[in-house]
């Protein structure tokens, strides 16, 4: 092979083997050396010197040079050393792609991102997929007994696929037979959610010996130190220790596979009998759970390997309803007061309740919104202050007034519910009792009911005024009010302006008379000389005029 040694090696293209053919045709006379650099898309001097080549070198002087030669694009050895090193001293966790932009947003360092992945690869920093350990998680046998393991989960899921919104089946399955225990449908996993079905469970089966969960925060404590979780206990994990019923949290979704399995198989069978029964909310589908959960236990429940029914009937000393609460705990103060979620509870006074002052005290908050005091269960009985009342205090107007003065407190309660509803600080519960409430009063829930002004201002209240002015049934006598209503606000709003210019001007003087009084002494004591751009006579004339 002209001068090649007979055991070396060459590498090539498919492309560059398809040349030689082409070039081998052309040398034997076959093929002219236009029709070939036209097949190869490449001009006649290059055929030509493509045909010096191979009958130089054969085959493989078609072979590139620059094969296994280092790219004229390539980065400093330098650069090299710099970008792992300094991954391996402050990035060492992160991968590739987070590291490419910490390089890029922090050092300025621009380097491709698969150029970043084969680097730190040969380091032994980063280990490609390909080449790690699968996890194995190998199956485990069933518990023995009916009850002593009970694993739950909630499925997002949407179940009722376009007839209605995407809910949340909350999942109760034995581990011993495979039984579908409870069944229910909420908008999404919340605490009280799970009080509700752990709730139904208890009343249906009994107590189990534990339950097997995810690390859901309604089950784990994820962050010390949030509301409510003192001591590392959830609310969920604090109910169910009063029950004497344990929670076990699962590492992997593979752990509890059991109820992720149940969760596939609903997501296929469940969605379909809802459709060929028509049932679209959730409050059909929690209906027809007990009789869809009575018919998947008959075909697919197995018996377990030993018949005793581990779960323990409830105490009559447990109260269920006052145990699935929300329950936090205050001090009262000295004065009878109880403070919870911006609200004050006054204490009735009396012997009883004078002794508790300064105690810690337990409230319960169930999911309606009603709340309880107790101290060593026993029940306070209390008023309720809300900081944030709904009716402003107003003046005192005549009786001819006094329907337009009403007409200015609904709309005010109107907009001030319509804010709440907006708000990100109440809870969805929170929210559908107070679009409860206000469809009793036959107020549409969602719908807007005075018209939003654009923003904060001075000009807010009168806005709203003048909205509720244009509406209809506005007689002069209320478009009167109205205006002077609108008059003494706009005064009362200019007299306070004035009060606190007035304040921030005396504030002002008192400074630079404490500045003229200290240059004053540092002057007569023969100290420095007082601050340039400092009249200090000026100032105290000032002041004294005023």
């Amino acid at each position: 092979m002209g001068g090649l040694m007979p055991k070396e090696t060459v590498t090539m293209s498919t492309r560059e083997i398809d040349r030689g053919e082409l070039i081998r045709r052309v040398r034997e006379k076959r093929l002219t050396q236009t029709k070939a650099a036209a097949l190869m898309r490449l001009s006649v001097r290059q055929v030509k010197r493509l045909c010096r080549l191979f009958k130089d070198n054969g085959l493989a002087g078609l072979a590139s040079r620059q094969r296994g030669q280092p790219s004229n694009r390539r980065l400093a050895v330098e650069t090299k050393a710099k970008v792992v090193a300094l991954v391996r001293e402050r990035y060492t966790d992160f991968g590739p792609k987070l590291a490419h932009e910490k390089l890029a947003e922090v050092h300025g360092i621009c380097v491709g991102r698969e150029t970043l992945r084969g680097w730190l690869t040969e380091a032994g920093i980063w280990l490609p997929r390909a080449e790690r350990t699968l996890r194995v998680h190998q199956p485990r046998h069933r518990r023995q007994c009916l009850g002593e393991l009970v694993q739950i989960d909630g499925c997002d899921h949407e179940w009722f696929e376009a007839r209605a919104d995407r809910c949340t089946a909350l999942v109760y399955v034995d581990d011993a037979t495979g039984k579908l225990m409870e069944l229910r449908f909420v908008v999404s996993e919340s605490a009280f959610d799970y009080f509700a079905a752990t709730e139904s469970y208890l009343g249906r089966h009994g107590k189990p010996v534990a339950f097997y969960s995810d690390k859901h925060s309604i089950f784990r404590v994820n962050q010390e130190g949030a509301s409510g979780r003192a001591g590392g206990i959830t609310q969920f994990g604090r109910a169910l220790g009063v029950l004497n019923i344990d929670i076990i949290c699962a590492n992997t979704p593979q752990a509890k596979g059991r109820v992720e399995r149940m969760n596939k198989t609903l997501q296929d069978r469940l969605v379909k009998e809802l459709r060929l029964r028509g049932i679209s909310s959730m409050a059909g589908a929690n209906v027809y759970a007990p009789e869809f959960m009575e018919d998947y236990n008959r075909r697919f429940a197995r018996a377990p390997m030993n018949p005793h029914d581990a779960h323990r009937p409830v105490q009559p000393n447990e109260n269920l309803a006052q145990i699935f609460t929300w329950q936090e705990e205050r001090t009262m103060t000295r004065n009878l007061v109880v403070h919870f979620r911006r609200l004050s509870f006054l204490i009735v006074p009396s012997p009883e309740t004078l002794a508790l002052a300064g105690r810690r005290v337990r409230l319960h908050e169930s999911a309606d919104g009603q709340v309880e005091i107790r101290y060593a269960d026993k029940l306070l009985p209390y008023t309720l202050l809300d900081k944030q009342p709904l009716v402003a205090p107003g003046e005192i107007v005549e009786n001819k007034r006094l329907g337009a003065v009403l007409s200015v407190i609904s709309a005010g309660q109107e907009e001030r519910d319509q804010r709440r509803m907006a708000s990100k600080k109440l809870t969805l519960r929170q929210k559908e009792r107070l679009g409860a409430t206000r469809s009793q009063l036959g107020r549409i829930p969602n719908a807007p009911l005075v018209p939003s002004p654009p923003g904060p201002g001075p000009d807010r209240l009168a806005q709203a005024l003048a909205a509720t002015q244009m509406g209809a049934g506005c007689g002069p006598v209320m478009a009167d009010f109205f205006a002077k209503f609108t008059a003494e606000q706009k005064a009362r709003r200019k007299k306070y302006n004035d009060i606190s210019n007035q304040r921030k001007r005396d504030r002002e003087l008192l400074a630079l008379k404490t500045q003229a009084d200290l240059s004053r002494r540092v002057v007569g004591g023969g100290g420095a000389a007082p601050q340039p751009g400092v009249d200090a006579s000026a100032s105290l004339r000032a002041v004294d005029a005023r």
